[in-house]
């Protein structure tokens, strides 16, 4: 008999908390750098955008295989609610760019919820430096698809 996948383990004791502050990593489908060029990648930008009913984006970055997105959530916002909208809304603007009916991204998605003591701030400037880490850019300033509430 095939093994399952063990997603629903990273569900079990999600917990949404109305202004808590989530990390959100949200990968691409097969690890695909689908959000190669800046079009693709804006269309995870307006996804983000889409959602700021629900919750306030802090800063976020595009990468060209996975999103990181640092949000605080609004007043009875459930966090895998406003997740699935985001990838929802992207999927279908990608897909219509591109022209493809193809998957964008994997199933679910990673958090983790900053504690009221951990740094906002240097948790958004790890996030935006992603680009330099993994060798894109030699300056934040010469990479697109980041934004942050600060600057």
């Amino acid at each position: 008999m095939p093994r399952m996948a063990q997603g629903h383990r990273l569900r079990s004791g999600r917990f949404s908390e109305t202004g808590r502050i989530y990390s959100i990593t949200i990968i691409c489908w097969q690890r695909n750098s689908l959000f190669s060029t800046l079009p693709q990648g804006r269309c995870a930008v307006q996804a983000m955008q889409g959602t700021s009913w629900q919750a306030n984006t802090l800063c976020f970055v595009v990468m060209p295989d996975h999103v990181h997105w640092l949000l605080q959530l609004r007043d009875d916002a459930r966090l895998s609610d406003v997740v699935q909208k985001m990838k929802s809304l992207a999927c279908k603007r990608w897909r219509r760019l591109c022209g493809t009916n193809r998957p964008l991204w994997q199933r679910g998605f990673h958090d983790r919820a900053l504690r009221i003591d951990d740094d906002v701030v240097a948790a958004a400037r790890y996030i935006i430096a992603n680009p330099l880490r993994a060798g894109l850019v030699r300056s934040v300033r010469d990479y697109s698809l980041w934004d942050a509430v600060w600057i």
